[in-house]
């Protein structure tokens, strides 16, 4: 049996700044139907910026859906037709003032598959230089310095709860202790 479903139907009923929503209908590999409700976003990016005595620049932002303020890396939403590493160093100067003289594409997140297609690029930067940030009018950032042997304890321990900010300590620790 091939693991495939096929969209009979689609109808989007929302619109928004950041996300549309969709109500497919589709033929399961059984040849049964099933209705799907799907986001589609337009893609975002994420930055881990590590200094050379293993720093991270990390950013405190409240976020609405959660009603509290979470610990994550820099991070934004992907611009129609953007670059994704265009999008990283323009986030990561906007949000946290950092410029890097190295950006290495860390791979692809998936951030919830039953019913979004987000993705989201990861990028580790090092040879970091430092500015004031400037973000965008709508957001409201604190910035602070932790180390990532201090942030891989705060994944372990949930402390972070960010998945995007997860991934990328625990994959940017694996990458720079094997240089």
């Amino acid at each position: 049996m091939e693991l495939f479903e096929k969209q009979l139907t689609s109808k989007q009923l929302f619109d928004g700044k950041v996300v549309k929503l969709y109500f497919d209908e589709v033929e399961l590999p059984n040849g049964k139907k099933a209705i799907r409700e799907v986001i589609r976003h337009s893609g975002a990016v994420c930055v881990i910026p590590v200094d050379d005595e293993g720093y991270v620049t990390m950013i405190r932002q409240f976020r609405y859906p959660f009603g509290k303020t979470l610990l994550e890396i820099p991070a934004g939403k992907l611009e129609p037709g953007e670059d994704p590493l265009c999008a990283a160093k323009r986030e990561l100067e906007e949000e946290s003032g950092v410029n890097a003289e190295k950006i290495e594409f860390m791979g692809m997140i998936y951030t919830t598959v039953a019913f979004t297609d987000e993705k989201i690029y990861a990028y580790l930067a090092t040879g970091l230089t430092y500015r004031d940030s400037h973000p965008d009018d709508d957001e409201f950032l604190e910035v602070e310095k932790i180390h990532i042997s201090k942030l891989v304890e705060m994944v372990m321990n949930g402390e972070i709860a960010d998945s995007k900010t997860q991934v990328a300590i625990l994959k940017a620790e694996k990458m720079l202790l094997g240089k």
